[in-house]
């Protein structure tokens, strides 16, 4: 665990999260356990249903055999070590394979889990295919998460994709401001090298990740302000994640927060079928009508994310239910000529999947 500023006492943290751990070592011997002081200083030790603990500590419900470590079979479309490219207009570049805190829910804990080749280990190699793919648009910058690398680091990145032609926005993934805001706050760095890449023709973002409206603390918004403020643009996405954020007064918090706090919300995951996972997992349709609710009291800017699977053929967005059947559409794929192709199933209401449905 590592020490950072924090809103209870250290000894105080360090006591209640020795006591939440009690009994819990095979778990976090095959799901590794990461948090530091600020984060575990938002749960309230006294309710064992607190959302913030389940997405942070580990639960004996993890045990439970169920799906892999690769739900959306990223090895298909890795063209080189931390290289992905899936959908034509879009590259992956997995710069680091360590984060802010370990989501429990995590779909990429093989990083931490098998350290292997992952992570990018010859960026000139990854850049030069960038460089010969000009359909390729856009970049994420993922990992683990991107704002673990350091600001130096980032920077080299950055310059180098805005150097070529054909990149028009890069996307920078990071659950930093709600794990760790401090390592935004206190970096003047982070903030010149925003207000350095952003600019006409290459927009840069910040696609964030609060899982319940409880993260969006005074720091965080702080944390946000600041990377608004330098020229990013903002973006929110979160998994529906049982316990957490599924139910509608919740996931309506969160929306209406994250729009007030200028943090758009992009889209809102199912819980991938990652090994782990079963606990967090809420039935699709069960989704669809959670967030059908949430979107009542919600202004247009705060309903804007898109319901999605991200499954191996695609992004799947779950656009309507009737009594009969459930509909779906790819809102992008791994085939382009499947984009936008409308499909309809029969309603399954214990579906977790697209597999499901099959």
């Amino acid at each position: 665990m590592t020490e950072n500023t924090c809103l209870k006492s250290v000894a105080e943290v360090n006591r209640q999260f020795d006591a939440g751990l009690s009994g819990l070592d095979d778990v976090e011997n095959n799901f590794p356990l990461l948090a530091n002081q600020y984060y575990l200083s938002l749960i309230d030790w006294d309710d064992p249903e607190d959302p913030i603990r389940k997405i942070i500590i580990p639960d004996s419900a993890e045990m439970v055999k169920w799906g892999s470590l690769d739900p959306s079979m990223e090895a298909r479309n890795t063209k080189s070590p931390g290289l992905q490219h899936k959908y034509p207009a879009t590259a992956l570049m997995l710069i680091s394979d360590n984060c802010g805190g370990f989501c429990r829910f995590c779909f990429r804990k093989r990083l931490f889990i098998e350290p292997g080749d992952e992570k990018i280990r010859d960026l000139s190699k990854d850049l030069d295919y960038i460089r010969s793919h000009p359909e390729i648009s856009n970049v994420l910058l993922s990992g683990g998460d991107a704002l673990t690398a350091s600001t130096s680091r980032l920077n080299k990145i950055l310059s180098a994709l805005f150097s070529i032609k054909h990149i028009k926005s890069v996307r920078i993934g990071t659950k930093m401001p709600a794990y760790n805001p401090f390592r935004i706050i206190e970096d003047e760095s982070l903030h010149e090298m925003v207000r350095e890449n952003s600019r006409p023709g290459k927009m840069l973002y910040f696609m964030t990740q609060f899982n319940h409206p409880r993260e969006l603390t005074k720091e965080a918004k702080e944390s946000l302000d600041l990377l608004r403020l330098s020229g990013a643009s903002l973006a929110n996405q979160t998994p529906i994640l049982n316990g957490v954020n599924s139910d509608p007064e919740t996931l309506s918090g969160l929306c209406s927060n994250l729009a007030e706090a200028g943090n758009v919300p992009y889209y809102l995951f199912q819980c991938r079928p990652a090994a782990g996972n079963r606990h967090f997992t809420v039935p699709v349709e069960s989704t669809y009508e959670i967030y059908e609710k949430a979107k009542r009291s919600l202004s247009g800017l705060a309903k804007r994310a898109r319901y999605v699977m991200s499954h191996a053929t695609g992004k799947i967005e779950v656009i309507g239910m009737d009594p009969e059947k459930v509909y779906m559409k790819y809102h992008q794929a791994a085939n382009p000529h499947e984009i936008g192709k409308v499909m309809s199933f029969k309603r399954d209401p214990k579906a977790l999947w697209f597999d499901d449905y099959l």
